[in-house]
């Protein structure tokens, strides 16, 4: 049976694990000795290491036959080199500001297959545009994209399934996104506007800087990713960061320097954490217009996903999860082989592997309905 180390067991890490030891060997790795915990008698195996250890990390790959990289945002760059560096194929989630392309040249030199952004948004996203680029001219494309309590509390109406400080990070960090062939660069949370959907209603919808790789990897005219929360939330949330509650400089507090951010971050974690019996969904609309030969097309993928009460996982965990746990499948079955680094577009290029995708999300109720006009 082939072995796969899953490398962090948060809420996303943990679904991935529990999905693949279906099928596989599976050890999954983490400093938390609570978040080992919920896997006894799962057939996952625990094991408590410090992943920032670079030596540490790469015993603890040694001999498997895939590593699933489920860390924080903060560490994920410098752990996925280190992975490569061991000569271990690879599929990442982890969301970090470094460009992941940057490890292109050393992945190719290690023979190493490392699938990157392999998630919902970027994730998802990416494999539906490459999957249509690849077979017609795209003249704009645009993700909508969030994730939802769905009680409602006063006044940021909002839970996270990840750390604060990672969600902070797309509320500051400039969003980045192309307009009729040039790149534009404005604030996150800029150019609000609202959206209806058929489940929830109207959110808002604000710019982020979510389209990563897209950017460099796929050529278009038109381009953008944005995010959706409650309306309301955009303006608690500038008010916090142009007030400074997120800034990343020391200041002196009763003579001890301590960073806004890491306050703010332990502040919001109480109000914003996500809890076993709060029950949230995942929205998400993905718009592809373009043309096959002569004809207009515009195309519609829609997603709406909300936590499974039977398993207990969270609907981000699983719409985030699963898509990483379905090309860790086709990396292994040796389906997809490019080797480099190859964020989820240039899976979604390759037909059968889209399709694949897509059927192992079916299989677990998590669906993308597709219109096209």
């Amino acid at each position: 049976m082939k072995k796969i180390i899953v490398l962090g067991s948060g809420m996303v890490g943990r679904v991935i694990a529990l999905d693949l030891a279906a099928d596989f060997d599976v050890t999954s790795v983490d400093v938390s000795r609570d978040n080992l915990a919920g896997f006894a008698g799962t057939g996952v195996k625990p094991l408590q290491a410090d992943l920032s250890s670079a030596a540490a990390l790469r015993k603890i790959v040694e001999g498997c036959d895939l590593v699933v990289g489920a860390v924080p945002g903060s560490m994920g760059f410098a752990t996925l080199r280190e992975v490569i560096a061991a000569g271990r194929n690879v599929v990442d989630i982890s969301f970090f500001p470094e460009d992941a392309l940057a490890l292109d040249d050393a992945a190719k030199a290690a023979g190493v297959t490392a699938v990157v952004d392999c998630g919902v948004a970027p994730g998802m996203s990416n494999l539906i545009l490459g999957y249509h680029a690849a077979r017609m001219t795209v003249q704009r494309f645009a993700c909508y994209v969030g994730g939802l309590p769905f009680r409602r509390q006063f006044p940021f109406e909002y839970k996270a399934p990840f750390s604060p400080a990672d969600v902070i990070e797309e509320y500051t960090r400039p969003a980045r996104y192309v307009e009729n062939g040039h790149l534009v660069v404005k604030p996150a949370l800029s150019d609000v506007e609202n959206m209806d959907f058929p489940e929830i209603g109207t959110l808002e919808a604000f710019n982020s800087d979510g389209l990563r790789s897209l950017l460099t990897t796929i050529q278009l005219p038109n381009m953008i990713e944005k995010t959706l929360r409650y309306p309301g939330h955009v303006e608690h949330i500038r008010a916090l960061r142009d007030s400074g509650f997120f800034g990343t400089e020391e200041v002196d507090v009763r003579g001890a320097r301590v960073r806004p951010l890491d306050v703010t971050s332990a502040v919001l974690f109480k109000h914003w954490h996500l809890h076993e019996e709060d029950d949230e969904f995942t929205v998400m609309r993905i718009v592809v217009e373009g043309s096959t030969g002569k004809r207009a097309t515009q195309i519609q993928y829609d997603l709406f996903d909300r936590r499974d009460r039977r398993t207990g996982f969270s609907s981000m965990a699983r719409t985030t999860g699963f898509p990483a746990a379905s090309a860790a499948r086709l990396v292994l079955a040796g389906r997809f082989v490019r080797k480099g680094i190859s964020p989820p577009e240039f899976l979604g290029a390759d037909e059968a592997a889209f399709r694949a995708v897509l059927e192992d999300l079916a299989a677990r109720n998590v669906v993308y309905r597709m219109t096209e006009r």
